[in-house]
């Protein structure tokens, strides 16, 4: 057991943290089943992050699909990798293509809302440059359980009874997720053999076919038929990027994600904010720090939501955004003593599933990916099986915001991958939270418990947590203590005080950190479905 990660510290929760030299760590148990297979395989972190991601998209549609976009961070041993596999907008996408059609934003769902679907394209980067078994034996686990069938998951199945009464009118959803007319009951066998047959194709072709290929050519006439605006070029031009990582240096280690178009940034400009502010003086859970936290986040919030978006687009360079004298700047807008309104600065020069995974030769990969909302646009491409996102309602048509929808352009993107070395640069942590714009905040939250105050990842993830909404509005879990609410209150947060288990507003947590006695220490949502597996 660990000297250096506290076990005596615990919240509310039927699972401890594991330990071993292997380890998976997914939001549905098969989908780590299916990872920990490929490390038992003989295959790598690399493989069983692939072969967990394949899985997900089967067993957990829900939150992903063929058709999500996709982001990792890998640790092949000595340096980070960043991997951005989010697709652009398609070429005929501009302000004018929406509002001659009557529309004063990008839709939530059907075709005009769909960007090109870059997940596939990540797990073929994450393979070829990294793995070490066929790509035909990573998506085997995903395909027999589309084929034979797998039972619906609890948290799962209720999302998917949400889903049906509002995308039932969706082209081809119903066909696909209720073809019963209702959506599978929780512990229901659950198959889409469609999809089998897509995941085999995909596999086989190593994405050609869903990118140039028969696949392609089914997404781009169901999309036409349907007046969209998706085309065979959109589709054979998207690539995968591999990129280098953002670092902010924090409790004597460093945290990594991704640059934009991904709101990762915003995790680093309120770690960097709250590093000016003597954070750790006072207890973790205490007012004191709780107050800090929010408001160093709102901050970070407020830079995101005006200035990020697809990096070749923004109006300043993103590393501007951790230059120390901006931080600095910034730092000094926050009272100790009352909430605040904050805004958006100007630095000067001078919705998803998460999963991760370790292997023994010391590869870590922190990997995500979503259709953004629910099922995504509600679109199923038919006898596919595929799922399209709606990632483009993240546009907007404002022609001043950075984020205005443009041709080929990726948009802001709210799924991102974490990783952490400590202050030797050795890895420290792979990290994730899915939630949408729970996201950044939740990495911060985990990375202050884990990182600073030497929680362990269980107690570190079963702890509780707060998201901020806008302006003063925190939503805030009823596990706090109560006092520390009222205090907070006091100070002038509007808060709203919800369940934790009521509902999937805070987001699913996996983390594994590694153990200075050897192996990993990993821990999972208790909250949620997921499942942390080691061996």
């Amino acid at each position: 057991m660990s000297k250096n990660y506290d076990f005596n510290v615990a919240y509310p929760t039927l699972r401890p943290s594991m330990m071993g030299a292997n380890a998976v760590c997914a939001s549905q148990p098969l989908a780590a089943q299916a990872g920990m297979k490929m490390l038992m395989l003989g295959g790598n972190a690399a493989d069983a992050a692939i072969a967990t991601a394949i899985a997900l998209n089967v067993l957990e549609p829900s939150g992903n699909g063929a058709g999500s976009d996709a982001f990792a961070i890998i640790w092949d041993g000595k340096k980070a990798h960043g991997l951005n596999a989010s697709g652009r907008s398609p070429a005929a996408w501009t302000p004018e293509y929406f509002t001659d059609k009557g529309l004063d934003a990008v839709p939530t769902y059907g075709w005009d809302a769909v960007t090109v679907p870059g997940a596939v394209s990540g797990w073929v980067a994450l393979a070829k440059r990294f793995g070490t078994l066929p790509l035909t034996t990573l998506a085997q686990p995903a395909i027999d359980y589309a084929r034979n069938g797998f039972p619906v998951s609890p948290l799962i199945g209720r999302l998917w009874e949400i889903a049906v009464k509002k995308l039932h009118d969706q082209p081809g959803f119903m066909e696909c997720f209720a073809p019963e007319g209702r959506a599978p009951k929780i512990g229901e066998i659950f198959r889409n053999p469609a999809l089998a047959d897509s995941l085999e194709l995909i596999a086989r072709t190593e994405g050609e076919a869903f990118y140039r290929g028969e696949l392609a050519e089914k997404m781009v006439a169901h999309c036409q038929a349907h007046g969209g605006a998706l085309t065979l070029d959109d589709l054979a031009n998207h690539k995968a990027d591999w990129v280098e990582t953002m670092q902010q240096s924090f409790a004597g280690g460093s945290v990594h994600e991704l640059p934009p178009n991904g709101q990762g940034i915003a995790t680093l400009i309120a770690l960097g904010i709250l590093d000016k502010l003597d954070i750790g003086s006072q207890p973790v859970d205490s007012v004191e720090t709780t107050h800090l936290c929010i408001e160093a986040m709102k901050l970070a919030l407020a830079d995101l939501d005006q200035h990020v978006t697809d990096s070749e687009h923004m109006f300043f360079d993103p590393q501007l955004f951790l230059n120390d004298d901006y931080l600095a700047e910034r730092a000094k807008l926050i009272d100790r003593t009352k909430a605040s309104d904050v805004t958006y600065g100007a630095p000067r020069p001078g919705g998803t599933v998460y999963l991760t995974a370790a292997d023994s030769s010391g590869m870590m990969v922190s990997f995500i990916q979503s259709n953004y909302m629910g099922f995504g646009s509600g679109v199923v491409v038919p006898g596919t099986g595929l799922s399209m996102q709606n990632r483009g309602c993240g546009f907007t048509l404002d022609p001043t915001h950075a984020n205005c929808v443009a041709p080929n352009k990726r948009t802001l993107h709210t799924i991102i991958p974490a990783f952490a070395q400590d202050a030797d640069g050795k890895p420290l942590m792979s990290f994730g939270l899915m939630g949408g714009p729970m996201q950044a905040q939740g990495h911060l939250q985990l990375a202050l418990r884990v990182m600073l105050y030497k929680q362990n990842p269980q107690a570190a993830i079963d702890a509780p947590r707060w998201r901020i909404n806008g302006g003063r509005q925190v939503a805030i879990e009823s596990t706090f203590n109560h006092n520390t609410l009222a205090a907070l209150r006091a100070m002038g947060h509007e808060l709203i005080v919800e369940d934790p288990l009521g509902g999937h507003s805070f987001g699913g947590a996996q983390v594994i950190v590694t153990n200075p006695a050897g192996g990993y220490l990993a821990g999972t949502e208790s909250r949620k479905d997921g499942q942390a597996l080691v061996m």
